[in-house]
């Protein structure tokens, strides 16, 4: 279940919501006015999720170039990677 508090609550409780936010690596949802208006979450968390986000859209990519028929050996992609590694490119 989301955990929401006020604007109010984060102003006055910072430390509370801060503990919470890092013990728990769970979002909370922050109302202004009784309506939605940010979400509060710990570095290790937004870093969980940009990290994912990042995955998500690479392996997007390699779903496109497999549909595209670009697509490589595993010795290709070996002797690629290989290459990169030696001139510093990877």
């Amino acid at each position: 279940m989301p955990k929401i508090r006020s604007s109010t609550d984060l102003r006055n409780n910072y430390n509370e919501i801060s503990a919470f936010c890092n013990e728990t690596d769970e979002p909370v949802f922050i109302t202004k006015n009784g309506r939605g208006d940010l979400a509060v979450m710990s570095i290790e968390l937004y870093d969980k999720l940009i990290n994912k986000q990042e995955l998500y859209r690479l392996l997007n990519e390699a779903e496109e170039d497999f549909k595209s028929g670009n697509e490589m050996s595993f010795d290709e992609s070996l002797q690629e990677l290989r290459q990169g590694l030696g001139d510093g490119t990877i």
